[in-house]
């Protein structure tokens, strides 16, 4: 049966491979995002854009479209953020709030909200994107890295928090992903070793299938390149 899977950030280069595997699997997926619209389309995929994912107000919203679209939430996947490298000494304060507001407020929030969609499935998934530069910082990577160690502490305690219910709560730890945007920021880099977007749609799959069942509270790392 074709399970409701929301994607948020689904209109980026990852979040459209998460969404388009979920699609090519049979389900109904929902993209939503804070740009106003895709540039690409995902066939089949109701697309909601302009959605703050840090205001419940919006969010609510956007929930709403989907469950009265779909049927229901079975399968969230928490791909909204994004990236800033910045030293302390020469950035602002500012990069750390927006860092936590983009990275983590925006999963906290459409989790929270989603929650009783999701406890009200036969087999909730929560999938989160956290980052293996988290767990060991580098220069520069200081606000960045501390807002996804928040998305990997929020896995955590999320999961024991639903335990004994039918949502499991995992997170994905990427190395560097493949995307136009680094490899034009890093273009010396050898791509080769940099992990595929849909390399990571799959593992993102796994854990939302049944044979994922017994895996929650998980911090998985996905590094291995083409």
């Amino acid at each position: 049966m074709a399970r409701s899977v929301i994607v948020t950030g689904g209109f980026g280069i990852l979040g459209e491979a998460v969404a388009q595997a979920f699609a090519d699997a049979g389900d109904k997926v929902a993209r939503i995002d804070f740009a106003p619209e895709a540039k690409a389309a995902v066939a089949g995929a109701l697309d909601i854009g302009g959605v703050d994912l840090t205001d419940a107000a919006s969010t609510e919203a956007a929930l709403d479209k989907v469950t009265a679209a779909n049927g229901g939430i079975d399968v969230l996947v928490n791909v909204a953020g994004g990236f800033t490298w910045e030293t302390l000494e020469g950035g602002a304060i500012a990069t750390w709030a927006k860092m936590q507001s983009m990275n983590l407020l925006t999963a906290a929030t459409i989790t929270q909200l989603a929650l009783p969609a999701l406890k009200a499935s036969a087999a909730g998934r929560i999938v989160s994107i956290g980052a293996g530069a988290a767990i060991k910082a580098g220069m520069g990577m200081g606000a960045y890295a501390a807002s996804k160690s928040g998305v990997h502490r929020l896995t955590e305690a999320l999961a024991e928090e639903l335990a004994g219910t039918s949502v499991t709560v995992n997170a994905i730890l990427p190395s560097i992903i493949d995307t136009p945007t680094n490899r034009a920021d890093m273009p010396d880099a050898d791509f080769s070793t940099w992990v595929q977007p849909g390399a990571i749609a799959e593992v993102i799959g796994f854990l939302a299938s049944d044979a994922g069942r017994s895996i929650t509270g998980a911090l998985i790392p996905v590094s291995r390149g083409s």
